[in-house]
């Protein structure tokens, strides 16, 4: 048989008569038991004001880690060979392209804004090569990447649109970006930043399949494909030949380690570019993407170039 509950601290769950005795009978208890309780929901409270505080930290280290490209009248922004793609000179040279959405940023990027002489302001967006194959082979030396205000780019492996928003801010309002995705978790970003920048037209779709979305896309001036897949290859033809004009221009990453990584990189390199050859893709030039990306490299050329011979027997 169990002893019989008195006050004190135990006391405190139980009311009722019968219970009394110890110090001050049950309600003494409960009295006691609540002030436990208090305690407890105090160091509770202590507990997530801790955590404030280092939320707070957090929040403080912020525009430190984002300092260094303040803009104003330190930063001078010359434009760059490749239209639309500018350099941001201050304490540290940035690439950048000019913001299509000023006061937004689509990933965190760091935005410069420069005031003209008129006293009008431009908004920039750094463009961090460790993040982005394309800006990545632009600081690479690539000579073209035919992306330029006004082009039309159907954009193969959009992920969830960090380098999409800046080729968006290349092409501008007059040009388009396809940008085609498999992956739901990163088209939903991708579909969310298409709602604010409007020439780009999201595409949840496998790119092994073009005709699925060849109702969407028209004629494109040129193909960027980022898929790293090992039929990469592949991938880009199909979707070039229902896509890409005649005389269009092509921008391929290839991750070599994706499509054989018991062979070199560059044997890798090679074996891609013989197959691109054997399908009216003429290569211009190879670039690789070191330091920032590893066992990468730049394709471009053009898609079924005109035969220069002709041209020459006509004139």
């Amino acid at each position: 048989m169990r002893p019989p509950l008195t006050g004190g601290r135990g006391g405190g769950g139980y009311s009722g008569g019968g219970f009394s005795g110890g110090r001050g009978g049950s309600s003494g208890g409960r009295a006691r038991g609540g002030g436990g309780q208090g305690f407890g929901d105090r160091g509770r409270g202590r507990g997530m004001r801790g955590r404030g505080r280092g939320e707070r930290d957090r929040g403080r280290g912020g525009p430190r880690r984002g300092g260094g490209m303040k803009g104003g009248s330190k930063v001078i922004v010359e434009p760059h060979r490749h239209a639309g793609v500018f350099i941001a000179k201050g304490k540290e040279e940035a690439l950048v392209t000019k913001n299509l959405l000023p006061g937004e940023a689509v990933y965190n990027e760091k935005r410069i804004s420069v005031q003209n002489e008129d006293g009008t302001k431009v908004e920039y967006r750094v463009w961090n090569p460790f993040r982005s194959k394309l800006a990545a082979a632009i600081l690479g030396g690539v000579d073209n990447i035919y992306i330029k205000p006004g082009a039309k780019v159907l954009y193969l492996g959009a992920a969830s649109g960090t380098t999409v928003s800046h080729v968006s801010d290349l092409v501008g309002p007059e040009g388009c970006v396809y940008a085609v995705e498999f992956s739901h978790r990163s088209g939903r970003d991708l579909v969310n930043m298409a709602k604010k920048r409007t020439n780009i037209i999201p595409i949840i779709e496998d790119a092994r399949h073009p005709a699925k979305y060849r109702m969407l896309v028209g004629m494109v001036d040129v193909i960027f494909s980022d898929v790293a897949q090992p039929d990469q290859a592949r991938i880009v033809i199909l979707n070039a030949s229902f896509f890409l004009k005649t005389g269009g221009h092509f921008v391929i990453s290839i991750k070599a380690n994706c499509i054989d990584s018991t062979v070199p990189a560059e044997a890798v390199f090679q074996s891609e570019v013989k197959k691109l050859q054997q399908e009216q893709f003429k290569p211009a030039e190879q670039v690789t993407l070191e330091p920032f990306e590893r066992d990468h490299a730049c394709v471009v050329g053009t898609y079924r170039a005109p035969k220069k011979t002709k041209a020459a027997t006509a004139a």
